[in-house]
């Protein structure tokens, strides 16, 4: 085998060599990216979280101020929650049923 052929080896591995490099250094990169975006989006999170306590504090403080009674309010909503979720489900499954009708001629009478 001569020089040349060798030599076309080399330099074939080292562009292999480089392009996986800068494959690397671009998912480098990604990674990177991806990192801060989840570090942004969990302190959003955590911020919302404490907002909504906030607010629920506040609701429930106006609620008793009021003379609400918020497990009834809870337990009625949880109640009606279920029964919609019960007649959603019955919906579906009349859809999926089939009737058997008369398969007679309409009446063109009427």
């Amino acid at each position: 085998m001569g020089f040349g052929d060798t030599a076309k080896r080399i330099q074939t591995l080292a562009d292999k060599a480089e392009q996986t490099y800068q494959k690397l250094n671009e998912l480098r990169d990604e990674v990177e990216t991806t990192q801060t975006t989840v570090k942004d989006t969990s302190e959003r999170v955590q911020a919302l979280e404490n907002e909504m306590a906030e607010q629920r504090a506040v609701l429930d403080a106006v609620a008793r101020e009021v003379g609400v009674d918020l497990d009834a309010v809870s337990t009625e909503a949880h109640i009606t929650e279920a029964e919609s979720s019960d007649d959603d489900a019955a919906a579906d499954e009349d859809d999926e049923t089939v009737v058997d009708g008369d398969d007679s001629e309409p009446d063109e009478s009427a």
